[in-house]
């Protein structure tokens, strides 16, 4: 009896410790979270500036120059302001982007259609100071100072900045402006790297697991070899970035920053993922199958790939999954094979040069400008979305076509 108190009490005592350990992670992770989230949902819109476009009637558009039009039509609004500093200040309000918003205008609108209000990107100071991120300062020494903040508060009144949805965020790639900094090219970068990766990497993860389970002679080489796997898939990212700084890059001269080297890196480090996971879903499948289909007349290989393989692809597949969704996330391999490099492109084919998600976060969490803070969150965020749904898209799978025996 005494035993049997004593173990009943130690299986409440590990409940109970089981418990708090996983009510302490999930609040850590909640408040993670809320914090990427509280942070990086103000990216998301962008203050934008409105400007009564007045053009002359008699003005030609091929004889207009965007730039000086621009600062006319800002410095009518505000007569008053007269000297260069005055000038200076008023036109720093606005992004460097508001000049090619205006040229866009010019060109894609009729006459009639430019003259009136029209909203121009604001620069990222004005935005943050909109957004409640920053307070303004008491002095000129700060960016957010009295000389700057006059014309703001004339805007306010006039009801001419508001917050509108961010077009650059999600539609255009790096900069370094932070108002025009997005993550376009940095989503396709990773596109084509998980792409290559995936097509790399399934063929010969799913070949190797049938070769080494199912047709491979058990001796010490098999061993050796299965051992090596094991090993590798606990090897950190980085070596791996090495070896294809070595062997993508050294050797075979392939061009860098491109999402190809980035691919055919993950695809190394995402083999021994998948040759791990296919080789277990082969080990489920019953033996008795492939007797019956060894007993029906079909040969060895017959029955592997038209029984064997199909059955256990449902495991493969989700492991599959697992090991890309690992890789979307991994930084270190890339930046030792130079997807670091600041491009304001975004990438049309596999050999262009290009960075990646991950990579793009921790560029702008290295920034000094805070305006690149928010976008850090927002880039997380984006890539946590397509984290779950690749982990949600594993367990659709795994439930789906999964067989029971």
């Amino acid at each position: 009896m005494n035993n049997l108190s004593q173990r009943n009490q130690a299986e409440r005592r590990f409940k109970t410790y089981g418990f708090l350990a996983v009510l302490v992670a999930i609040t850590f992770l909640f408040v993670l979270l809320f914090n990427i989230f509280s942070t990086g949902i103000s990216a998301f819109k962008a203050s934008y500036i409105g400007v009564n476009i007045n053009l002359p009637a008699q003005s030609e558009r091929s004889d207009i120059n965007p730039r000086k039009e621009f600062k006319r039509q800002v410095y009518e609004m505000f007569p008053q302001v007269t000297t260069r500093s005055d000038k200076r200040n008023l036109m720093s309000l606005f992004s460097k982007g508001a000049v090619y918003e205006f040229e866009e205008l010019l060109e894609n609108s009729n006459k009639e259609d430019i003259n009136g209000y029209h909203w121009f990107l604001a620069h990222a100071d004005v935005d943050m100071y909109i957004k409640g991120t920053v307070e303004r300062q008491g002095n000129e020494a700060g960016r957010i100072n009295p000389s700057r903040m006059q014309y703001v508060d004339v805007l306010v009144e006039q009801n001419l900045i508001k917050l509108q949805a961010n077009q650059y965020l999600l539609y255009s790639a790096d900069s370094r402006e932070p108002e025009l900094a997005g993550i376009k090219g940095a989503i396709i970068g990773s596109f084509y790297a998980i792409l290559i990766a995936f097509i790399v990497s399934f063929p010969l993860g799913v070949l190797s697991a049938l070769y080494m389970e199912k047709i491979a002679l058990k001796n010490k080489f098999s061993n050796t070899i299965e051992t090596n796997i094991n090993n590798l898939a606990a090897v950190p990212s980085i070596v791996f970035g090495l070896l294809g700084l070595a062997i993508f890059l050294n050797f075979f001269s392939l061009p860098r920053s491109a999402p190809l080297v980035g691919g055919l890196t993950l695809a190394v480090m995402t083999l021994p993922t998948i040759v791990i996971a296919a080789r277990s879903a082969i080990k489920s499948v019953p033996p008795s199958i492939e007797e019956a289909s060894i007993g029906l007349g079909a040969s060895r290989i017959q029955t592997l790939l038209n029984f064997t393989l199909p059955l256990a692809m449902p495991g493969i597949m989700t492991g599959t999954i697992i090991g890309i969704a690992r890789a979307l996330g991994e930084t270190a391999p890339l930046l030792m094979i130079g997807m670091v490099a600041f491009v304001v492109d975004v990438p049309g084919t596999p050999l262009d040069p290009s960075t990646a998600l991950p990579v793009q976060i921790f560029l702008w969490a290295d920034s000094p400008e805070r305006a690149f803070v928010e976008r850090t969150s927002a880039a997380i965020m984006v890539l946590l979305i397509f984290l779950v749904l690749l982990n949600l898209l594993a367990i659709y799978l795994r439930n789906k076509l999964e067989k029971k025996w």
